[in-house]
């Protein structure tokens, strides 16, 4: 099975996450996996977000930016729904990151298997 065919669009809902955007991002950008979308969805944010979300838009063309009015990450996901062009779709967190083989690994099992949905292993690192 040719698994490189189908596009995965992550849709990633931004409101006020300056501080952890650019490593979401950048962990997206580091997957194994190549044929996805990454469509950033900015709910409005106050702090330097918004800028984050153009500077990368400019610099890959696989990368959408929509700027909404502040109206919940709920909203957020369904304009990014609207916008996405993939076969399938993953919503990420913007404070939260993704290992290298993740979409790679999700794809894999949801063809094999033939599945509607896939939900991933979650780490949590305590810092004190």
């Amino acid at each position: 099975m040719d698994y490189e065919n189908y596009k995965i669009s992550i849709i990633v809902p931004v409101y006020n996450v300056e501080k952890y955007l650019r490593q979401c991002i950048e962990s997206i950008l580091s997957q194994t996996y190549k044929n996805y979308e990454i469509v950033l969805i900015d709910d409005g944010s106050q702090d330097g977000s918004s800028v984050i979300c153009d500077e990368y838009s400019m610099k890959f063309q696989n990368i959408k930016v929509s700027h909404i009015k502040n109206s919940g990450s709920s909203n957020a996901r369904n304009v990014g729904i609207d916008m996405s062009k993939g076969e399938y779709l993953m919503f990420l967190d913007s404070d939260d990151y993704i290992m290298p083989n993740t979409l790679s690994s999700l794809l894999e099992k949801a063809l094999k298997e033939d599945l509607d949905l896939t939900v991933g292993k979650r780490w949590v690192t305590w810092f004190k």
